[in-house]
């Protein structure tokens, strides 16, 4: 069986973290749809202009423009191996279209994997990540006994090498990470509706790992079931 894969999480579930290893594990290209964007608007595409147009309107680009940009991209020599798709789709509309154009292009999708994650435990983590200016891989989390920041002089510093922390400005954002997460726990059009399409219609095996525990135990969990 290949290892075509949609990879599903909340904002704060570790979700790009999780790709990134299943990406080395089994040497399969991690395809993130804001990278696709920025390769087609950079290279001047035409359908990256098309792109383009939306995005300066601040607008979202609409599926008949990224749904081709993702098909071109999994048709790339470097996935004849398989492919983990991150952050698409993201609606039930995108995910119907989605499967269609990936049959029509005879591509088949081999397996979800979907991180479960309580929304507040998610926004939780979310607003405590810090950042160590030295390096941003030096995990510091307030809410995470293993890889709590330490204090050194009245001051919180990165565990690792005592560096200084910052907080991305997003990440203190209540109502962006409520809107995304808004789209993301939406079980009617949103995200989540997208995942239990997958569920129902059946042809694919749905990997559904409790996003909750340490990182370690969610990567034993995705890869019993690879």
């Amino acid at each position: 069986m290949g290892k075509n894969i949609l990879v599903f999480g909340p904002n704060g579930s570790g979700k790009g973290t999780q790709g990134a290893i299943v990406q080395k594990k089994f040497n399969i290209p991690h395809i993130e749809s804001g990278a696709i964007f920025r390769e087609h608007i950079g290279g001047g595409t035409e359908l990256g202009k098309k792109a383009k147009a939306f995005i300066d309107k601040g607008d979202l680009v609409p599926d008949d423009i990224t749904i081709p940009m993702m098909i071109a991209r999994l048709q790339k020599p470097d996935c004849k191996d398989g492919w983990i798709l991150d952050g698409f789709p993201r609606s039930k509309e995108q995910a119907i279209t989605l499967a269609k154009n990936l049959k029509d292009a005879g591509l088949a999708l081999d397996y979800v994997i979907e991180i479960v994650l309580d929304r507040e435990i998610a926004k939780e983590r979310i607003m405590g990540r810090r950042l160590c200016v030295n390096d941003n891989n030096h995990p510091n989390h307030i809410a995470f006994e293993a890889i709590k920041p330490v204090e050194k002089d009245g001051k919180i510093v990165c565990r690792v090498c005592g560096g200084d922390l910052k907080v991305r400005a997003d990440d203190q954002d209540e109502d962006a990470i409520n809107k995304r997460h808004g789209i993301y726990y939406d079980t009617k059009t949103g995200t989540m509706a997208a995942v239990n399409y997958f569920k129902e219609a059946g042809g694919v095996k749905v990997i559904s790992v409790d996003g909750s525990v340490s990182i370690g135990q969610v990567t034993e969990l995705i890869m019993k079931e690879l």
